[in-house]
């Protein structure tokens, strides 16, 4: 029987540097690999996400932020307190909101526009 381990979403920025400055400063993760200057990957606990430099349309990205659509769903343990550092460290963190499907989450949109949402299940 085969099991999956992880997963790691790949996501087109427009400034490899800009974006991995981003991830380590204001979210606190770590830079695992950077590859030729445009392919590199992030993580933080157990969550990775790699980052590749190349064009993407802005319409998309306008209609995933017009509908609130996520790029990444983090499962967090210690939601409030993940908010609370990412908030001083400047990161542009929405307000923490209960979910009527028993969560607690925020949102963190990065320089590129991808909705990276950190949720909670309800205890």
């Amino acid at each position: 029987m085969t099991t999956n381990h992880s997963a790691a979403p790949q996501l087109l920025v427009r400034n490899l540097r800009a974006s991995l400055d981003f991830y380590e400063k204001r979210l606190g993760w770590k830079v695992d690999f950077v590859y030729e200057d445009f392919y590199a990957g992030v993580s933080r606990g157990g969550a990775v996400i790699h980052l590749k430099c190349a064009e993407k349309t802005e319409a998309d990205r306008a209609h995933r932020r017009t509908h609130d659509h996520l790029d990444a769903f983090l499962d967090t343990a210690g939601v409030r307190e993940l908010h609370a550092e990412l908030v001083s460290r400047g990161a542009p963190a929405s307000a923490l909101e209960t979910r009527p499907w028993q969560a607690l989450d925020f949102h963190v949109v990065d320089p590129d526009g991808y909705i990276l949402c950190f949720s909670e299940a309800a205890a």
